[in-house]
């Protein structure tokens, strides 16, 4: 007979006793209630730290959610327009130029928040396979290289370097997965008058009853970091390097709107259960329940999906920085139609499921990993059985 948590344990367990992560951590909450937690393995295999509950992973993208759900406070607020071009908050953004067959042309418009929303801005992340994105690579290097010397090279300052990159294509055509959700922490940053880790603290963290996330770990909790672990000859070892510029410490000053958070199963899962009630966290109003209704939609049309073809997203449309599950066939799935989340770079995954009244995060650390193969098997699993959770 099928039986769903020990299915789950087995599938999470593997992971670590192969030896394809350190550790890993999962939670499903189901009509209001948990109905599974699992951790094992470690945090940090060197100091034996074991994963657990409260451990302190990098968000990495599932740090973009969260900037749109900021994103849309501010427009319920009258504060934006999600129409508005990027310049009007940010100027260097003004007049930027489009690389085209092998040549500079002018954008044919400005890009907008709407752009930035959607990744269909043509803002693009360090990317050696292309022009634009080893131009970005360098500019990254070059900006991470002054942080280690010492400089204080701040959000707003990364912008505009960002902006003199070209954009991979005129704005709105296709959907490229980029730095466009950073582009837009700064934008918050601007319209705010305070930092973007001081805004979500304010508007989030603190009314989602989220201590632990931020962008940046407290000396008095760096015990529960985990480590980041990547592949080596002969099994992983920790990471070390600055992917996309991120910085844990207290003195940060590029607060990544798509990659830079810290938090833990409990903190996200806050996060979560706001998305899936609506805007609404234990009886507090963070956004309007049409609002959130508006974020989970796709606002891809099938020619700007062309280049969405990665395997976590098969199914999927995608807007406000998540996944919206559209087409079970297509996921090869049987989650819910209207499903939506996101996932990380390090293989943070969550599952955020209205129809279902259900959440599912999984949390590991291992450097490049995005959707693990093991998430499909875990969702097939919770989802085949929900009678028994």
């Amino acid at each position: 007979m099928f039986q769903c948590r020990q299915t789950l344990n087995n599938l999470i367990d593997r992971e670590v006793a192969e030896g394809r992560v350190g550790g890993a951590s999962a939670l499903i909450l189901h009509k209001g209630k948990e109905v599974y937690f699992h951790a094992c393995g470690d945090a940090d295999r060197e100091k034996s730290v074991p994963m657990q509950r409260d451990t302190i992973i990098r968000l990495f993208s599932m740090s973009k959610p969260i900037t749109a759900a900021a994103t849309m406070i501010l427009a319920e607020r009258g504060e934006i327009d999600l129409k508005d071009p990027i310049s009007k908050y940010l100027p260097a953004f003004a007049g930027q130029t489009v690389w085209q067959d092998g040549e500079l042309v002018p954008a044919q418009r400005e890009n907008t928040l709407w752009d930035l929303l959607n990744m269909t801005s043509g803002i693009t992340y360090p990317d050696m396979s292309h022009e634009v994105g080893m131009q970005m690579d360098r500019i990254l290097r070059e900006l991470i290289a002054r942080r280690e010397r010492g400089e204080r090279v701040d959000t707003q300052e990364y912008m505009e370097h960002i902006a003199k990159v070209p954009l991979c294509f005129q704005p709105g055509k296709k959907w490229l997965y980029g730095l466009s959700a950073d582009v837009l922490g700064a934008v918050i940053e601007r319209v705010s008058d305070m930092s973007y880790g001081e805004f979500l603290r304010r508007e989030l963290f603190e009314p989602l009853e989220m201590p632990d996330t931020g962008f940046f770990v407290p000396q008095e909790k760096k015990k529960r970091f985990a480590q980041i672990y990547t592949d080596g000859d002969k099994g992983l070892v920790p990471y070390v390097g600055s992917f996309l510029g991120e910085y844990y410490e207290e003195d940060v000053a590029f607060e990544s709107g798509g990659a830079g958070l810290v938090s833990t199963l409990d903190d996200y899962s806050h996060f979560a259960e706001m998305l899936l009630h609506k805007g609404l966290y234990q009886g507090k109003r963070i956004l309007g329940e049409k609002t959130v209704e508006f974020m989970t939609q796709n606002r891809l049309s099938d020619a700007q999906k062309v280049d969405y073809t990665w395997d976590g997203v098969l199914g999927c449309g995608y807007g406000c920085l998540m996944r919206v599950l559209t087409d079970q066939g297509g996921a090869m799935l049987n989650a819910s139609i209207g499903e939506f989340g996101w996932d990380g770079w390090t293989g943070n995954y969550v599952t955020i499921d209205p129809k279902e009244d259900l959440i599912f995060i999984y949390f590991i650390q291992k450097a490049g990993a995005g959707m693990t193969p093991v998430v499909r098997k875990l969702r097939m699993a919770i989802y085949g059985g929900l009678e028994e959770l």
